[in-house]
């Protein structure tokens, strides 16, 4: 433990490099969305089965420095309130009925964004026994933001593009 501490005070703590400073800021993101739609949004999260990586994202959202509920975007626990229908997850075939009924009680306009590699693609699981692959193999999706998991920023990117397809 000494060795490892005496190494620690000559070498100094190793950490990954500084990310590169985005352009996009959570604000710059918030105001954006706001002036696209001038109302508040609601989104519907399913989770299909993912391995929860991107829900911890999605979660991420909802703390005081994305501050999504600032922005006007509001989660809602019935699909007949939402405007976006965000997707993780390879689709299971267990969820498949659920993802369309889900689709069919939202009203017009609706979007779908696609969460992650799994959700765009069917990521490591691909298409197999158990799963379907992609969510566009069973709806029309609008927005998809790849990534495993994809940054919340990257999330904002998406809802971004999602809430100015409802708007025009």
């Amino acid at each position: 433990m000494l060795k490892t501490l005496r190494q620690i005070a000559r070498v100094g703590l190793r950490d990954e490099p500084y990310p590169a400073p985005a352009t996009d800021t959570p604000e710059l993101l918030q105001a954006q969305i706001w002036q696209v739609l001038g109302r508040a949004a609601c989104l519907r999260y399913v989770d299909a089965g993912s391995c929860n990586g991107c829900e911890l994202e999605v979660q991420a959202l909802g703390n005081p420095y994305y501050n999504l509920e600032g922005a006007g975007i509001h989660f809602v626990a019935s699909p007949r309130h939402a405007d976006v229908l965000l997707v993780s997850g390879a689709i299971t075939h267990n969820m498949a009925g659920a993802l369309r009924a889900t689709y069919d009680a939202m009203p017009e306009p609706k979007r779908v964004v696609a969460i992650g590699d799994c959700a765009a693609c069917g990521g490591i699981f691909g298409a197999g026994y158990a799963t379907l692959g992609g969510l566009d193999k069973i709806l029309p999706v609008d927005v998809t933001i790849h990534g495993c998991p994809p940054t919340p920023v990257a999330l904002l990117r998406g809802i971004l593009a999602a809430a100015a397809r409802v708007a025009v």
